[in-house]
């Protein structure tokens, strides 16, 4: 079957969720380009679509049909599938039988063990029409739909209520029901603009369709376009520009099948208000976009995008005024009566403000979390006092009515309230920092107090649900301890902040109101470390070999485990470091073996005098002569002009290797060549394991 045609699948519903509506057009393509590999069904693209009221797909140059599918099976060998006189054993009329055809019909193939009775089949493959309502069903079932729903008397589940299936394969409808819909070929416009159906005759002719006659622009992406160019074009014309984040222009364009801007504009007493608040009102609540003058000042402007071209466009402004306007209203309200009481009033209020279940309130988090915060504060050379009250706010403006109402704004109107009560400019914005970074990418915290805030405030987080043993299992993490871990390693590493983790650890387990298992707090170790490691080959440069090359030493530091691994990733590209790491991974074999043996003391007193081959003298001298040098790189921190000192005991390694045998047959001269060796592989693990590092040969 050489012939292809297009293929249209269109899903009409109610109106999707419109946050999820891109993922769900994604999936559904992915999802069907899945099946179509999986069912051996060449096409050549696929163009996804999705509006509010539908998903749908054009596939295009999708072949008519599987291709046919040859295969061959193998018989019992030609000498035991017939006797002497060439009549069919019992082996080879078995195997005719399973074939379905005489024994004269079966082939023979050779082999370089023998030649063995065989039999060709052919597969004809399947049609495309027959194929394409299981592909589509079973692609629809493997959507990422946390809640499905049913409708009426129906038995079929989606995240909306369905109302007409398209599939047509060419010129011609696929017959087949799918979602409890039988399909056709009639899709359906805007729902006020053009109500009625619309007949689509060739799949390719699907999106033009669509717009020209029933005001729908199906093409996510344009239309996406479509909103932007509008809204900055609509902004323009105001005097300013839009402010919109890709989240906001994503979920305008999944509310709207024919965006229409219109501009509004509010009072400027609302002004007054701090931008966020502003921002938060007409983003958050309304999907409007705010206007900002061209020094960056909100202007009393916003655009919003209707979904129908109104014949009475003022009146439509008129009703998103009306809205907006109490909306503001109520947000300063809560900016005058928040402001009644400072901060610290409100401390005692976070008693009443379960934290979790066995880890006590708010008020005890953030006692705990202020005591860390100083400890960390102190051990940096802050003000460890600034940051130890920035903690005990922390948390107040989540019982203020703005956050009450914005939860999206805690900590940024904690900063705006502890800035009013006249607290320290750094204290306040500790407190907005306390929640950086929020996600991949995020902003870290620029004041030292708010560092020590977001890392002790993780932290306390990250001990209180291990000691509760809620760590994260697979893909659950309902409390973000990934993202507080990662969020750890990335203010530590990148601010360059030298803390003893694992002493940050303890402390943190300590303050838990719940007991936790003495293991624990490596667990908790461990799982920062881990976080460490995905950001750190995310980043590229580093291998997972030397990661683990640097993990072996277990650095309480993340900033000292950061610098390490650079150190091991310039020492991989010196000359030496082939061979000194192939030295280094013979040395852990040989001491491993020999302490597994037994009897003979590894670890015991080296004695220069006992190293009589010029090749083990040799390797001592230039072993104290390079510790010399490297003990106080590495008490410096060099780590990486450490392990260039160190690469120049390459020579004599190399020597020492050739010319001397470690496992003599006197115990004495074996235990001193032994202690030599523990002590080379001891100065390199003050930097890192290379031992665990492949870099080929020598």
């Amino acid at each position: 079957m050489t012939g292809r045609e297009d293929l249209l699948v269109e899903i009409g519903t109610e109106e999707l969720p419109p946050k999820a509506l891109r993922n769900l057009m994604d999936a559904f393509a992915a999802n069907v380009r899945a099946g179509f590999d999986a069912e051996r069904l060449a096409f050549q693209a696929i163009q996804p679509y999705a509006s509010p009221r539908r998903l749908a797909l054009l596939v295009r140059g999708l072949a008519e049909g599987q291709e046919d599918r040859e295969s061959e099976l193998r018989g019992p060998p030609v000498r035991v599938a017939f006797d002497r006189d060439g009549r069919p054993a019992p082996a080879a009329l078995a195997f005719a039988q399973r074939c379905g055809v005489d024994v004269g019909a079966l082939g023979r193939s050779a082999t370089d063990k023998g030649e063995w009775l065989s039999h060709r089949l052919v597969e004809k493959g399947a049609a495309t029409t027959e194929l394409v309502p299981g592909i589509v069903s079973r692609a629809l079932d493997a959507l990422p739909i946390p809640r499905r729903m049913r409708w009426g008397d129906r038995n079929a589940e989606f995240v909306r209520p369905v109302h007409w299936v398209v599939l047509r394969y060419g010129g011609r409808t696929i017959e087949a029901e799918i979602l409890d819909n039988r399909a056709g070929d009639i899709t359906y416009g805007h729902r006020f603009m053009a109500p009625g159906g619309l007949r689509v005759r060739k799949p390719a002719d699907y999106a033009e369709l669509l717009e020209s006659k029933g005001y729908v622009v199906a093409d996510f992406d344009e239309r996406r376009r479509r909103v932007v160019d509008a809204v900055a074009k609509a902004a323009g014309d105001a005097g300013g520009s839009a402010l919109g984040s890709d989240a906001l222009y994503d979920e305008v364009t999944a509310l709207v099948e024919w965006p229409v801007p219109i501009t509004g504009r509010f009072e400027e007493e609302f002004l007054a208000l701090p931008r966020e608040v502003i921002v938060a009102t007409l983003t958050g609540h309304q999907r409007y976009f705010p206007v900002q003058a061209s020094d960056g000042s909100l202007m009393p402007v916003f655009v919003t995008v209707a979904n129908i071209a109104s014949r009475d466009p003022d009146r439509v402004r008129d009703g998103n005024e009306r809205v907006v306007r109490p909306r503001l209203a109520d947000a300063a309200f809560f900016w005058d009566s928040d402001r009644r009481r400072t901060l610290a009033d409100r401390r005692a209020i976070l008693d009443t403000v379960v934290y979790q279940q066995g880890l006590g309130s708010m008020h005890d988090k953030s006692a705990r979390t202020a005591a860390l915060a100083g400890r960390i504060a102190t051990a940096l050379g802050a003000d460890a006092a600034i940051a130890e009250r920035a903690a005990l706010l922390a948390k107040c403006d989540l019982v203020t009515g703005m956050v009450g109402e914005f939860p999206e704004l805690q900590g940024i109107m904690g900063r705006y309230y502890a800035a009013a009560d006249g607290e320290n400019p750094e204290l306040a914005l500790a407190i907005e920092e306390q929640y950086l970074p929020r996600y991949a990418g995020d902003a870290l915290p620029v004041s030292v107090a708010g560092q020590c805030l977001a890392i002790a405030d993780k932290l306390d987080t990250l001990c209180g649900i291990f000691a509760l043993g809620k760590k994260p299992s697979g893909n659950k993490d309902p409390f973000g301890l990934r993202r507080a871990a990662l969020g750890i390693v990335r203010i530590v590493v990148e601010r360059r902040l030298d803390l003893d983790m694992v002493q940050l650890v303890d402390l943190a387990l300590g303050a838990q109101p719940v007991r936790a298992d003495p293991a624990v707090g490596t667990e908790v170790y461990d799982f920062i470390i881990e976080r460490m490691r995905a950001w750190s080959l995310e980043r590229g440069g580093f291998s997972p070999e030397m990661f683990e090359a640097v993990r072996e030493r277990r650095p309480a530091s993340l900033a000292d485990f950061e610098a390490r691994l650079e150190a091991v990733a310039a020492f991989v590209s010196l000359d030496a470091a082939s061979s000194l790491a192939q030295a280094n991974k013979r040395i852990a074999n040989i001491l491993r073996q020999a302490a597994e043996a037994g009897g003979t003391a590894v670890a015991g007193v080296l004695d220069p005098d006992a190293l009589a081959e010029p090749a083990e003298a040799g390797l001592f001298e230039a072993l104290e002569a390079a510790r010399a040098a490297v003990d106080p790189l590495l008490a410096g921190g060099s780590y990486a002009a450490a392990l260039a000192r160190l690469a120049e005991l390459r020579e004599p390694v190399d020597r020492f290797f050739d010319d001397v045998m470690v496992m003599a047959e006197d115990a004495a001269v074996r235990q001193n060549r032994l202690a030599l060796l523990g002590k080379l592989r001891d100065q390199f693990l003050e930097v890192a394991d290379i031992s665990r590092l492949s870099i080929g040969k020598a």
